[in-house]
């Protein structure tokens, strides 16, 4: 294993959590206040990045190449494989038939601005899923070497919104204080789901293999480097925006263009868009990797190119055909892809490993890798993800 696949799990890593979606964090904290939003982000990052080490310790006893599958028919018996299996699908199939529907309308805008072309809606959602298929099909050193320049353009694309924002920041804005408290249960699924990346966990391990020191960097890196991004970003959008401002501007698109307004440039409204489109791309390739592995897994096709030809099908087109034809069903369910990321990354995880420690200590086994906290912090995680799971069912 080398430094040069380390650094590019870590990006695989957060460049899947850093999504599009990290536009809409303002307008989903808007009316709470940076110094509230701040918290609650902080304590859903430990949260995740917490789950996310339950998930190396899980697979350090198991094959480099298991998937969620295995881990939960392994720990769990037939019933948690069932309730795993649904929750991963459900979660990877809604959010690449988003990526898709987004991905396809970004391919079609530019394809009519810079060539003049004007295309069908579908066209450019079936050239956009052909493009990220293609790649994701050639395997995950492929998306490794391809998700490290896109992530450096959107990085770039990043700190050109930052250095036009931040300049700009009124500390006032950032010592508001919540307008109303019942605004955290709207805020607490959308700040939660923006730090999803335990799908991709099984296609790191698959990558690095079970080096446990190596897979708890990458995770704690992984995760806290979409942190340390999405409070800069908290801070110049909250801090050039008022409060009452972003509540007015609800939409993404309203929102893009207060801010440009207030600022009075151009270069802001390009370089988010440019972020939006690389930031779209990059989490389309992590998640499809993940959900592209985990088929691969489940249906045992043989790593050939009749194989991994029959996988992209399968991983591809029922999301394709979603976002062609059903467009709205999609995004009601993704209102609700917080409660599969629930099962998937906290509710899974936890039972896994405690069944795991049960097992291993009846039978006097090498304990190997513990994450810290003990049943305590166990049980802790769990009424998080019961908290999280009743804020969106009364958001």
């Amino acid at each position: 294993m080398t430094q040069n696949k380390i650094f590019g799990s870590l990006l695989l890593i957060a460049g899947t959590t850093i999504g599009a979606g990290m536009l809409a964090l303002p307008i989903a904290s808007a009316g709470l206040g940076f110094g509230t939003s701040s918290a609650i982000m902080l304590i859903l990052w430990a949260l995740m990045a917490y789950t996310a080490l339950l998930m190396v310790e899980i697979h350090q006893f198991a094959p480099s190449d298991a998937s969620l599958n295995h881990l939960a028919q392994r720990l769990l018996g037939r019933k948690g494989q069932l309730i795993a299996n649904s929750a991963l699908m459900f979660l990877l199939y809604a959010l690449c038939a988003a990526y898709i529907a987004g991905g396809g309308e970004q391919v079609n805008q530019k394809l009519s601005t810079w060539l003049g072309l004007s295309l069908p809606p579908q066209a450019g959602a079936i050239l956009f899923t052909l493009l990220i298929g293609a790649i994701v099909g050639m395997g995950t050193h492929c998306v490794d070497l391809i998700n490290r320049g896109l992530f450096a353009l959107k990085l770039l694309a990043l700190l050109l919104m930052l250095a036009l924002l931040l300049p700009q920041v009124e500390s006032p804005h950032l010592l508001e204080l919540p307008l109303n408290q019942g605004l955290i249960i709207t805020a607490i699924p959308v700040i939660f789901t923006s730090f999803g990346f335990h799908g991709s966990i099984p296609s790191v391990v698959r990558y690095i293999g079970v080096e446990v020191k190596a897979l708890r960097r990458i995770m704690l890196l992984g995760s806290a480097l979409p942190l340390v991004i999405y409070l800069l970003w908290q801070v110049g959008s909250q801090g050039v925006l008022s409060q009452s401002q972003l509540l007015e501007n609800q939409s993404l698109s309203s929102f893009i263009n207060q801010l440009a307004s207030v600022l009075h440039s151009e270069y802001l409204s390009s370089a988010i868009s440019l972020f939006a489109d690389l930031a779209l791309a990059t989490s389309f390739l992590g998640v499809s990797l993940g959900l592209f592995d985990f088929m691969a897994s489940t249906l045992r096709r043989e790593d050939d190119f009749s194989g991994r030809s029959l996988t992209a099908a399968i991983t591809f087109l029922p999301p394709l055909g979603f976002a062609l034809f059903y467009p709205q069903g999609f995004i009601t369910a993704l209102g609700y892809a917080a409660i599969a990321l629930v099962i998937l990354a906290i509710f899974l995880p936890v039972a896994m490993v405690w069944t795991q420690r049960q097992t291993r200590d009846a039978a006097n086994m090498p304990t190997g890798y513990r994450v810290a906290g003990g049943k305590f912090a166990l049980m802790l995680t769990t009424l998080c993800g019961i908290v999280v799971i009743a804020a969106q069912m009364f958001s």
